[in-house]
């Protein structure tokens, strides 16, 4: 999933709206300098003359490209360290008329090559956040605050596994489902469990891996996502029209604390319809719930 279309083009219309911005900016030194040191309009002026007649020289195969390059060079670095000198006479940096960049390093084109720059990148790690619903807990709840010793070591009754031994498992499962995320698509995890065990910090810490990862990630409460998914279904609002297609669509999908919302027919049928349209797509869904497996197959 990633960004949509035109999520991308909103990204490309902020680097436009940037470099509009720095370009008026470079403008308004230019023309502040200009008034301040003359001398500084001449040397620019003679630097596009120069550039023009060796120009014109390599058409005219006047002069070799080899020389009127060096010639230029040479030219336009005495002509750029004079103005340098005047800058600093006037107490302005020798950088004072280069252009302005965001970052200089793809100069906000938001590519380096044909590569995306570490910028881009942000920019859609940002809206993937935004777009999760974990926004908030993103910083906090991740696999490194994850605390094994909460659990007890100590096993109980006829339980084959201590509580820390199981939660050990289950992050050995997570983190299994991280990394093959990309080379096992439509996987899915089932995190059932009592109130209060972890589920979804857990969840939260799967979810955050994976945006930072780019991926795209939907976070929602069993409540809010069968309540929009009735908006989507009666047509209740235009905007959540355009919801269920991310329900689908979204590399993973969470639906958190899934309960006695079961007993109802139509969640029922809905469920089912959202999460076999997105195992035909191979996309992942993880479901956490306090009911125990007897009572989610009597549902």
């Amino acid at each position: 999933m990633g960004i949509s279309t035109r999520q991308y083009q909103d990204i490309m219309n902020e680097y436009d709206a940037v470099r509009r911005r720095n370009y008026m900016a470079e403008q308004e030194r230019k023309e502040r300098i200009y008034a301040l040191i003359p001398e500084i309009r001449r040397i620019d002026e003679e630097i596009a003359h120069v550039s023009v007649a060796k120009a014109k020289e390599m058409l005219l195969k006047k002069i070799s490209n080899a020389d009127a390059k060096k010639s230029l060079q040479s030219t336009i670095y005495d002509l750029s360290m004079e103005k340098v000198n005047l800058l600093a006479i006037h107490d302005y940096p020798a950088d004072y008329l280069d252009p302005i960049y965001d970052c200089p390093e793809c100069k906000d084109t938001g590519y380096i090559g044909d590569k995306k720059c570490h910028c881009f990148q942000q920019k859609i790690r940002e809206i993937l956040y935004r777009q999760s619903n974990i926004e908030d807990s993103a910083g906090n709840e991740c696999f490194s605050a994850f605390r094994t010793d909460y659990y007890s070591s100590q096993r109980s009754g006829r339980e084959r596994l201590s509580p820390r031994e199981n939660i050990e498992n289950v992050l050995s499962v997570s983190r299994s489902f991280i990394e093959c995320f990309d080379s096992r698509p439509g996987q899915n995890l089932f995190i059932y469990g009592n109130a209060g065990v972890g589920k979804t910090f857990l969840s939260n810490c799967i979810a955050g891996e994976l945006l930072s990862r780019g991926k795209g990630v939907i976070y929602l409460t069993a409540y809010q996502f069968f309540d929009q998914l009735a908006d989507y279904t009666f047509r209740r609002g235009t905007d959540n029209a355009q919801t269920l297609p991310a329900f689908l669509h979204c590399d993973l999908l969470i639906i958190d604390d899934l309960g006695t919302e079961l007993n109802n027919s139509f969640i029922n049928s809905q469920l089912f319809l959202c999460i076999n349209e997105r195992i035909l797509n191979k996309k992942s869904t993880i479901i956490s719930t306090n009911l125990s497996l007897e009572q989610i197959n009597r549902s």
